[in-house]
C-alpha cells in the first residue's frame, strides 16, 4: 500500500523505514517544520530542582537534550519512540508509559512522590490534553517548559496533492489532532476533498481522528494502542479491498482481490534509509555477542568479588582492586550533644549570676564608709556633743577621743573596701575565664554536630543557630557562620553520597571523551551501556581520563573528596558536561567542610586561650 505521513522529517524517515520493511511504499509529506526553541532562563535551577522530567513527544527529548547538559535526571516518556529517542541521547533513567498522555500522567503517580519536589514537562508551543492539570489535581506541582515549536506548513505538501489528485494514496496517517485538523484544512484548500474518498484515514487516538470526520475518506479508524507500532499494526489489519494501484479496476467480479502494479507515472519517489534486514540484524547482533563475551572474559579480573563468584563458582578468587563500598556515615550521639549543650547553657547562667553578685558586693564596699552603722552613730553623738556649749574641760576631751575613734575606724573601714576590691577583681578574672572556657566547650560541641550533619546530608539551620548567642564580639565565629548560611537550610551532599554517584558521572564522562560519529563508536557506546567496564582503583596509571577517573572513585572511597574533585577538573573539555553537576555539589560540600573545620580550630584557640596555663610546658 502506499501510506501518506504526515509527521515532521525526522519521525516521518523512521515511519518510512518500518513501513518499507512492512511491504508498503511510503509518501513523505510533513504538515510541520520543528524549530527547538532558546530555553528561558529559569529552565536550568528550574530542572535542578525538579524530581524527574516529562516527555509528551520526541522532539522534546531532542529540545532537552539541547537545552541542558545533565542526563541523570529521571524522565517519563509518553510511548517507546521517545524513550528510545531519550536514551539514543544519552538519557540514563528513562522510563516509556507506552500509550498517551493518560498512560503517562498514571506512569507518574506510580512512580513518583509529590513531597519529593516538582516535576518538568517540556513539551511544544500547542499541547494537546492537560496533562498539569491532571497531575496537579493529585498533588503534583508541574512546570511546563516550551522549548521546541512545530510550525504549520501555509499549503498542502506537493507529495500529498499529487498523491490524491491522481488516486495513488491508499493510506493517511495522523498523530495528532493538530495534524488532522491541519490536513483537513489545507485539504479543503486545495479543494481536493472528493479525492479523499478512495483513502483509509489512521489516526493515532480518538481524539486525532475527531477532525478527519468532515472529510470523505473511505474509513477513519483510530489506533487500539496510542503509539507508533498501533498505527502501523492498523494499517496491517487493512481489507485487501483497500489496496489498489492508479489503473481502473476491472469490473468482472474476482474471488479473490487482486494487487494491480502501479501506475506508469508514480507519486513523487521517496528516499528511505532502509535498515540492515534480518540476515545483517541477525549478524551484527552475532558480532555484537562475540564481543561482550570477550570484554567479559577480559575484564574478569575487576569484576566484584561477587560476580566472580557466581561466574568462577564457590571456587574464592583473589579480591579484585575494585570501589569499596563507602563507609556508613558516622553516627552521633544526639542525646548526649544535647545534654552537653544543656549544662553549658546552666553554666552560663550560673557564671553570669555569680559575676553580678560580685560586682553587687564590691560597689557597696565602695560605699562602705558612708553606710556603716557605728560610724553613723559615732557622726551623730558627735554632732551633738558639738552643739552643746562648751561647759569644760572633761567635753573637750571626750570630744577629741570621740573624734580619734571615728577616724581610726574610718581607715580601718577603708582598708577593708580595698582588700574587698582586690578581691572582687580576682574573683571576678577567674570567672571570666570559665565563662570563656564554657563558650569555648559550647563552640566545639556545635561543630561536632555541624560536621555529623555534612557526613549526613541534612539541613544544619538548627545547629547553626546555636552559635547565633555566642557571636557577639566575636569576628572571626561571626565570618564562619556567615559562609555557612547559605548551605543550612538545604545542606550539601554528603561524600557517601558522592561517592555513590561516581560510577554514573565516570560513565557519562568516558563516553564523552569517545565520543564522535563513526559508527565503531557509536557500536563501542552502545556496549559500554550494555557492559559499562571500567578500571578502578588507586593504582591505575597513566594521564588518562579512565586513569583519572579511576584514581577520582578511589579517593571518594577513601574519604579525600578534595583530591578526586582535584582529579575531575583536570579532566579534558569534553568531559564538562557530564561532570559539571557532580563537581557543583562536591565544591559545595568542600566549602561547607572548611567551614565547620576553621569552626573547631577556632574553639580550640578559645580554649586555650581561656586557660594559659595548661598551655605552657610543665
Amino acid at each position: 500500500m502506499r501510506v501518506l505521513i504526515t509527521r515532521p522529517e525526522r519521525e516521518a524517515t523512521a515511519l518510512a523505514t518500518a513501513l518499507v520493511q512492512r511491504g508498503h511504499a511510503p509518501v513523505i509529506a510533513p504538515l510541520f517544520t520543528v524549530q527547538v526553541l532558546s530555553p528561558p532562563s529559569d529552565f536550568a535551577a528550574a530542572l535542578g530542582a525538579a524530581q524527574a522530567v516529562l516527555l509528551t513527544s520526541a522532539n522534546g527529548a531532542r529540545a532537552l537534550a539541547d537545552a541542558a547538559e545533565q542526563r541523570s535526571k529521571p524522565v517519563l516518556a509518553v510511548g517507546d519512540t521517545t524513550a528510545g529517542t531519550a536514551e539514543g541521547l544519552g538519557f540514563t533513567s528513562v522510563t516509556s508509559a507506552g500509550g498517551d498522555a493518560a498512560a503517562l500522567a498514571e506512569l507518574a503517580r506510580q512512580k513518583l512522590d509529590p513531597a519529593k519536589g516538582p516535576l518538568i514537562h517540556v513539551s511544544g508551543v500547542d499541547v494537546a490534553g492537560d496533562l498539569s492539570g491532571a497531575l496537579e489535581a493529585d498533588g503534583f506541582e508541574v512546570q511546563r517548559f516550551a522549548l521546541y515549536e512545530a510550525r504549520e506548513a501555509d499549503t498542502l505538501p506537493a507529495a500529498a496533492a499529487e498523491g490524491l489528485r491522481r488516486g495513488t494514496l491508499d493510506v493517511a496517517t495522523f498523530f495528532s489532532p493538530r495534524a488532522a485538523a491541519s490536513f483537513a484544512r489545507l485539504v479543503e484548500a486545495a479543494g481536493l476533498a472528493d479525492a479523499c474518498r478512495a483513502v483509509a484515514a489512521i489516526a493515532i487516538s480518538p481524539a486525532a481522528a475527531r477532525p478527519l470526520e468532515g472529510l470523505p475518506f473511505r474509513s477513519v479508524q483510530a489506533a487500539a494502542n496510542p503509539t507508533r507500532q498501533g498505527v502501523l499494526d492498523e494499517i496491517d489489519r487493512l481489507p485487501p479491498a483497500v489496496v489498489k494501484g492508479p489503473s481502473a479496476m476491472s469490473d468482472t467480479p474476482s474471488a479473490t482481490p487482486t494487487l494491480l502494479p502501479p501506475a506508469a507515472e508514480p507519486a513523487a519517489p521517496v528516499i528511505v534509509k532502509r535498515g540492515l534486514g534480518v540476515v545483517g540484524a541477525f549478524i551484527a547482533g552475532l558480532i555484537a555477542a562475540v564481543v561482550v563475551l570477550a570484554a567479559a572474559l577480559l575484564s574478569l579480573p575487576y569484576w566484584p568479588q561477587e560476580a566472580r563468584a557466581l561466574w568462577q563458582g564457590p571456587t574464592p578468587a583473589p579480591a579484585p582492586a575494585v570501589a569499596a563500598t563507602p563507609a556508613p556515615a558516622p553516627v552521633m550521639d544526639t542525646a548526649a550533644l544535647d545534654a552537653a549543650k544543656h549544662e553549658f547553657s546552666v553554666r552560663l547562667d550560673d557564671l553570669e549570676k555569680r559575676v553580678r553578685a560580685v560586682a553587687t558586693t564590691a560597689a557597696q564596699a565602695d560605699r562602705g564608709s558612708t553606710t556603716d552603722p557605728a560610724v553613723a552613730e559615732l557622726r551623730g553623738k558627735v554632732e551633738v556633743l558639738e552643739r552643746r556649749p562648751a561647759a569644760n574641760e572633761e567635753t573637750d576631751k571626750n570630744v577629741a577621743a570621740l573624734k580619734t575613734e571615728i577616724a581610726g575606724l574610718r581607715t580601718a573601714i577603708g582598708d577593708a573596701a580595698e582588700k574587698a576590691k582586690a578581691d572582687a577583681s580576682a574573683l571576678s578574672n577567674g570567672e571570666q575565664k570559665a565563662l570563656a572556657a564554657a563558650r569555648a566547650s559550647a563552640v566545639i560541641g556545635i561543630a561536632a554536630r555541624l560536621s555529623a550533619a555534612l557526613d549526613s546530608g541534612l539541613p544544619f539551620a538548627t545547629d547553626l543557630g546555636l552559635l547565633a548567642p555566642l557571636v557577639k564580639d566575636d569576628a572571626k565565629l561571626g565570618e564562619i557562620v556567615t559562609g555557612l548560611q547559605p548551605q543550612a537550610a538545604g545542606g550539601v551532599v554528603s561524600r557517601t553520597r558522592l561517592a555513590q554517584d561516581f560510577p554514573a558521572v565516570a560513565k557519562a564522562a568516558l563516553a564523552d571523551d569517545l565520543a564522535d560519529d563513526s559508527f565503531g563508536e557509536r557500536l563501542l557506546g552502545k556496549l559500554k551501556g550494555l557492559v559499562s567496564l571500567r578500571r578502578v582503583g588507586d593504582d591505575v596509571a597513566g594521564d588518562s581520563v579512565e586513569a583519572k577517573l579511576a584514581r577520582a572513585e578511589a579517593a571518594l572511597n577513601a574519604g579525600d573528596v578534595a583530591k578526586a574533585v582535584a582529579l575531575v577538573k583536570s579532566l579534558p573539555p569534553q568531559t564538562n558536561k557530564a561532570t559539571a553537576a557532580w563537581l557543583a555539589r562536591a565544591d559545595a560540600h568542600l566549602a561547607a567542610q572548611r567551614a565547620v573545620d576553621q569552626l573547631a580550630a577556632h574553639a580550640v584557640a578559645l580554649l586555650g586561650s581561656s586557660n594559659p596555663a595548661a598551655a605552657k610546658p610543665q
